[in-house]
Formats: C-alpha cells, structure tokens, sequence
C-alpha cells in the first residue's frame, strides 16, 4: 500500500468510510439499544475532544453580599447552605429541585425495566419527566396486549404510581409520526392520565428538534422483521448492509407561523394539558424561542449540540449545531423567556448553576439520569439527585443567595460572553 498519510488527515475516517460505505455514517449498528449516543461532546471516532465554553466558565461570589445580610435577618441567625430553598416552578409544575428528566424515546437503552426504574425514581423525586417521541408507533400506547414494559402507558403509570402530592408532572412528547398516531389524543382520554391532567400535571410538548441531530427526526436501527412492521409509517433505508436496517422519522417543517398555530390548536383542543415547546440548536434558536413564548407555551425547552441520548450519524453531534452555551448566549442577548428549560451533558451542578444563571429555569437530566438509574434501578436516580442538590446547594449558598431564581449574569465570568451586558 502506497504512504498517503499527510500531518492532520483522518486518514483512519477515511479507511473507516472505505471499508465501511454508507454504514461508516453512523456508530456501530451492532451497539444501538445498548450503547447511548449524541453526547459526545465534540469527540469523533479518531479525534479529541473541542474545548467546552460553558465548562470554562467560572463561578464567581462577590465578597459583599447584601442577600445573605437579608437572609440572616429572615432566620435570626448566620445562614448555611442548608438554608437554600431549591423549590422550582417548572413549565406549569412544581419541582423540588430545578431538574427535570429530558425525553426518552423508543430506544431500547430508554425501554423496558430501565425505563420503568427510571420513571418510579423520578417519580419519586418529584421532578418532571418527559416521555419521548415515537414510544407509541414503535412500542405501543400500552393496551390490546402491547409489552407494558416498554408502552408509553406503562411509563406514565411508574411515574405517577410514586409522584408525591403537589409535586412533579409528565410532558408527552410529540413528533410527526406521533401525530398520526393520535398520542395527545390517547394519553388526554385515558383514565390513568385523568389525576395528572385533573391535578394541572399533564403536559404536551411539540418537539421541534433535538440537540443531537438537529434538522433530521428521530433514528433508530432495526431488525428486518420489525422494520417490515413499520414501513408503512416511517423510511427505511438498508444503509448498514447486514440485515439491519435505519428507520428515519420526519424532522417536520415548521415556520414562524406555524408554530404559533400549532401552539393555537394545542390551547383549543387540550385545554387542560400544560404546553410544552422542545427547540434543537439552530442559529434562529432566540427568534425561536420568543415565537414560541409569545404563543403562549408554558415552557420552552432546548437541547444543545451536546444533548441527546439517540441514533445519530456521527457527523452531526461532532459538527451541527450550537453547542448550549452559545444557544444560552443568543437566548440572554435577544432577552429572557419566562420559562426556559435547558439540557446538554449536565451531570453535575456547577454546569447547572451556570445554565441557570444565563437565563435557563431548570435543566434537563437525560444521559446521567439514564446512567444513575442503570448503576441501581432501586435508587441510582435518587442517590444521583441528593448529590446534585447538595452541589447546588453549595454553589448557590456560595454566591450569597438562596434560592435558583435569585441566580444571574453577575455569578458567572467568563470571556467567552462579552455580549451579555453584566447590570448591577
């Protein structure tokens, strides 16, 4: 074989592309249901990482604190990290920390007994779920004999089943591909979801896109035999060449306008359910977020380039879309939205704190909850959320206040946003 190595080529991309053809686009076909994927956080196959603009970001206390003075003469006494109320309000909901669990789809990583651990915990937490794009299509609503276990009902009732009074609440997801299968429509009459939706703990969220392959739908691989189940309602496309198959949902089109209508006829026809907004990572992310605010959406979620636990080609997480801290930076400079909910790779709480003080109400839990819930399907989540709130906590104690929705630009320094006026 001829030396055409050159300092800096992929030469590695390029022999994984020769031997593999149109296969190479994607991760192993081999690992899907078992592996998560779209976090990667600017990580290719063959090359490092990309630094991380909000990871950079610092978190700065003042040294006088004027909060603290208030909060000591509240109390009668000096006020510790303790004191600090992590009570959120979330999209219509109450939360009592401001964490929800990002969408879970159709995935086999999402489905069965994980799926089912994992909606118990955060019901038992108390803090929002929301039940991804496609579960219905793919897995069934849950009645006439479906596998519970991986059905969209069988998830609403883990949740609910453990969900304190007063707390919490379920955001449905919904794609094009759900659309034609009525879920709004299902999950709004049945029975099992009437104390959410009577108790205002029902939400519905229009799913745009998402951070890990903004402009395409939802992708799964499957088998021949369920592909042929499907065909009728998704594409399929034979790209892997071993029997497997890539099953592609529609991205939707939307406009200005048609978010807003669409956001109209949810109000008209399920007046009762909360309305939820999901937004991948596009450069109109502020127009989009506004739009969707202004039509009435209870809460506006977005996915940075970093979020997302699904299929992806592998050139989309590494090269597509703005990462959360520049889709923060756009949101803050065009002005805030009164609710806006954030995900991409938080796992801990100094990146939630700094999310929360650029702008964002809660943030979104969806490959750590994933992941804390497979190391103890009994109480992974939980342990995994005492922790974070102990952190945030700390941070927000630190800062010299109490309270998440008392967090702001003057928190944080960081060269990386000169945009964002700092007020005093």
């Amino acid at each position: 074989m001829s030396d055409l190595s050159a300092p800096g080529f992929p030469e590695e991309e390029v022999r994984w592309r020769a031997r593999g053809g149109t296969a190479a686009a994607f991760p192993p076909p081999g690992e899907y249901g078992r592996v998560l994927f779209g976090a990667e956080h600017g990580e290719s196959r063959f090359r490092g990482g990309e630094r991380d603009v909000l990871d950079a970001v610092r978190i700065a206390p003042p040294v006088f604190m004027p909060q603290r003075l208030a909060r000591l003469i509240d109390l009668g006494r000096e006020p510790d990290y303790r004191d600090v109320e992590l009570d959120t309000a979330i999209g219509g909901f109450t939360s009592p920390l401001p964490v929800y669990v990002s969408a879970l789809g159709s995935t086999r990583a999402a489905g069965g007994d994980l799926g089912l651990a994992l909606s118990r915990q955060a019901g038992a937490l108390g803090v929002p779920m929301v039940i991804g794009e496609n579960v219905v299509p793919v897995n069934g609503y849950g009645r006439l004999g479906e596998e519970a276990d991986r059905a969209l009902l069988g998830r609403l009732r883990a949740y609910a089943e453990e969900l304190p009074d007063g707390q919490g609440g379920v955001a449905v997801q919904q794609s094009t591909e759900d659309a034609d299968a009525e879920v709004w429509n299902l999950v709004y009459s049945d029975p099992a979801a009437l104390p959410l939706l009577e108790s205002g703990r029902l939400a519905f969220e229009l799913k745009l896109g998402q951070g890990a392959k903004p402009g395409l739908g939802g992708m799964t691989v499957l088998d021949t035999g369920a592909a042929g189940r499907l065909g009728d309602r998704y594409g399929l496309d034979d790209v892997f060449g071993d029997g497997r198959v890539l099953r592609s949902s529609t991205p939707g089109t939307f406009t200005a306008e048609i978010l807003r209508q669409q956001i109209r006829l949810m109000r008209n026809n399920f007046p009762r359910a909360r309305i939820w907004v999901k937004l991948h990572p596009g450069r109109d992310i502020a127009e989009a977020a506004r739009v969707a605010a202004e039509a009435g959406a209870d809460a506006v979620t977005v996915d940075g380039a970093e979020g997302g636990t699904g299929w992806a080609p592998g050139i989309f997480p590494d090269q597509v879309g703005l990462p959360l801290a520049e889709c923060l930076r756009r949101l803050a400079t065009a002005g805030p939205v009164s609710c806006l909910l954030v995900s991409g790779r938080i796992w801990e709480g100094g990146r939630a704190v700094k999310s929360l003080a650029l702008g964002a109400r809660a943030v979104g839990l969806g490959r750590a909850a994933l992941l804390a819930t497979a190391e103890d399907p009994r109480a992974g989540l939980i342990r995994f959320a005492e922790c974070f709130a102990l952190e945030l906590r700390l941070l927000i104690s630190a800062l010299g206040k109490y309270a998440p929705t008392a967090l702001d630009r003057n928190d944080i320094w960081s060269q990386d946003f000169p945009e964002i006026p700092v007020t005093g």
